[in-house]
């Protein structure tokens, strides 16, 4: 016997792999489909091709790092807002100092994660380190603290970005939340299109920014020197100069964990390692210093720029701080332009390192069977799509809800992060004093110091920020963990069932079912499904529910002269005219007439030529299939009868129904 190879396999050896065309759909609408995808996402790829889509260390500056440098576009606004309540002279003189605090907490940060990515190449980060070395409970925390700080540092950065155009452009304004929703639907299909590739195409944005900051950042420090700083331009509505509220330590606090914010994104790193190029360790620990480094410098320096200025955020949110900074330095010149354009397309793109990071701990997450298994899979990009369409829905979500308002989505930011970050020190504290591999002094010591800081901070946070939103977050968390914990126990039953405990070679004993085949009407459709029926080797029985004795009695007359005595037919009245219900009691009764012996019900179900066809019918095959599919002892086996086919020949070499 020769067997034909079709075009969508190739042989390889042992057997056949499945090609791009084997994935090609045979209707129009199908095809028409796949031809959008492949618009907008891309040729399919395949598995082997896999190393392929690993990035560069100047690739994963731009991806993972742009989270934590764009943020320095806006932290030091969010610190001077607090201090602004307690008047122009408490912003003049403490926002520096909060935040070289601010810088030094996060290059205590940074160095402990170069630590964490050195002990765990294979990515994960925080939940990994600390379910490993705290327990399974620690590590959802983790885990958790870390999915709600990705959904919003989606949203802020896509809010931030927006304020960033519509200080440029005020009319655009009013539309903020529809402006938002659009970008965050362009990212979606940039990621979708896979790491590489998202790469390149969001790359040039982060390095037009960090050289356009540069600029403006080293004229200002020029004039400085020079001692020819211009005079802060006024804001659209300006905070009150004796402030409304008194300085005390717990406003202080505020204004403190609200530039803590700059620390969002240093954790992406460490969970994506394994997305960049061999050596992968050492050039995420390159690229996570370097992050650290050039956003030190960037948020020192407009801090610093902007006390010595003297600007004042702007109370309605139309124009941010660096927007005031770049309009006193340059005016409204074309650089003004460039560093506002620069600023908003890297707040946009900052959202990309959490399209990279979310489903990449999401899918490590699924691996240990804590989320669904639809977040390990990845899609025709190699990318993790169903993390990544997640992350857009829960992001647009929360951007419609508060308005696109980068003020009232901060609050609920950086307290998860914090936790992530202290519980991850913690762990590798642990693990650095259980091993006492070499180095573990000083690694103690580094990622204690790391514990404490963002132990602190975190605190800091929670209860500075409780009252105007963080608590949403820590109430949240304990849920997180309850269905992450839920879904495990849910896998792990379902394995216990379903394992085959033994290595021996099980003996497969053939099991004789009994095989009803509904029946509404005798013909071709119902003829081929009682012909399948019988080749089962089981007990056949077809079924007929009519809704009066005189429709019964047409039907089996009919029944003796089409089909005979070959195959038993029960006729049931049903004087409501329902259909399903006697249909499912029927199957009851057989049960019980034999408890354990599964039961196959057989359903003729014809396909129309046209997909519009299908709403002239009633579907009751497709709604019995439903209802079937949860009934225990029960296997349904539909035959599809096309009405453009032509008929097959059976066993005997004739055509049913003829």
């Amino acid at each position: 016997m020769r067997i034909v190879r079709p075009p969508e396999f190739k042989r390889t050896t042992g057997g056949f792999v499945a090609t791009d065309a084997a994935l090609e759909s045979e209707t129009g609408v199908g095809r028409a489909w796949t031809n959008i995808r492949r618009a907008l996402i891309g040729r399919r790829l395949a598995t082997a091709e896999e190393h392929s889509e690993r990035v560069s260390k100047k690739i994963g500056l731009a991806i993972f790092a742009s989270d934590n440098i764009s943020s320095s576009a806006y932290a030091t606004e969010e610190a001077m807002r607090i201090l602004a309540l307690a008047g122009v002279g408490a912003v003049a003189a403490l926002t520096l100092p909060l935040t070289v605090a601010i810088v030094v907490v996060l290059a205590i940060v940074v160095v402990s994660y170069v630590q964490v990515i050195k002990a765990y190449p294979s990515g994960g980060g925080s939940y990994v380190v600390a379910k490993e070395n705290l327990g399974v409970v620690p590590g959802l925390v983790a885990g958790s603290a870390l999915l709600v700080d990705y959904f919003l540092t989606v949203s802020v950065s896509v809010a931030a970005g927006v304020a960033a155009i519509t200080s440029a452009f005020p009319d655009l304004h009013p539309g903020r939340v529809g402006i938002a929703v659009g970008l965050v639907v362009l990212l979606t299909i940039g990621n979708l299109r896979g790491i590489r590739e998202a790469g390149n195409i969001f790359a040039a944005p982060t390095y037009l920014y960090v050289l356009a900051i540069f600029g403006l950042i080293a004229m200002g420090l020029w004039r400085a020197v020079s001692g020819d700083l211009p005079s802060a331009p006024v804001p659209i509505q300006s905070f009150l100069p004796a402030g409304t509220q008194p300085l005390t330590l717990l406003l202080l606090l505020r204004a403190f964990a609200s530039g803590s914010v700059a620390l969002t994104g240093t954790e992406a790193v460490a969970n994506g390692v394994q997305a960049f190029k061999k050596p992968e360790a050492r050039n995420a620990q390159i690229v996570l210093v370097v992050m650290g480094s050039l956003f030190g410098t960037i948020f020192l320096s407009i801090s610093f720029l902007a006390t010595s200025i003297g600007i004042q955020p702007d109370l309605s949110e139309t124009e941010t701080v660096l927007s005031l900074l770049a309009r006193s330095l340059v005016g409204t010149s074309w650089y003004f332009y460039l560093v506002q354009f620069s600023t908003a397309l890297l707040l946009i793109l900052a959202a990309n390192t959490a399209f990279n990071g979310f489903p990449r701990l999401a899918s490590i997450m699924a691996v240990d069977r804590f989320m669904p298994r639809q977040f390990a899979q990845r899609g025709d990009r190699l990318a993790f799509s169903t993390g990544i369409v997640a992350l857009a829905l829960v992001s647009s979500f929360l951007i419609v809800a508060y308005d696109a308002s980068v003020t009232g989505l901060i609050p609920l930011y950086t307290v998860g992060v914090f936790i992530a970050f202290t519980l991850s020190q913690g762990g590798m504290v642990r693990k650095w004093l259980r091993d006492r591999s070499r180095g573990w002094q000083l690694g103690t010591v580094i990622n204690g110091a790391g514990a404490i800081a963002t132990g602190v901070v975190a605190i800091v946070v929670g209860i500075s920020k409780f009252q105007v939103g963080a608590w949403m977050v820590i109430a949240i968390l304990p849920v997180l963990v309850a269905m992450l914990y839920g879904i495990n126990r849910h896998y792990r039953s379902i394995e216990d069932i379903l394992l085959i405990a033994t290595t021996v070679p099980v003996r497969v004993r053939p099991t004789v079912p009994r095989i009803v085949v509904p029946i509404s009407r005798i013909d071709r459709a119902s003829l081929r499904a009682l012909s399948i029926a019988g080749g089962l080797g089981g007990e056949v029985h077809a079924v007929h529910i009519s809704y009066d004795a005189d429709g019964a009695k047409a039907f089996k007359r009919r029944w003796q002269s089409v089909v005979g005595e070959t195959i038993a037919l029960d006729t049931i009245i049903s004087p409501y005219r329902a259909l399903m219900p006697p249909l499912l009691k029927y199957l009851d009764a057989i049960d019980r007439d034999g408890p354990g012996r599964p039961v196959i019900v057989v359903l003729a179900e014809f396909v129309p030529r046209h997909w519009w066809e299908a709403l002239l019918h009633n579907q009751t095959a497709l709604l019995l299939k439903l209802r079937l599919f949860v009934r225990r002892n029960t296997a349904v086996l539909d035959v599809p009868y096309h009405l453009d086919d032509p008929e097959p020949l059976d066993a005997e070499g004739e055509r049913p129904g003829r």
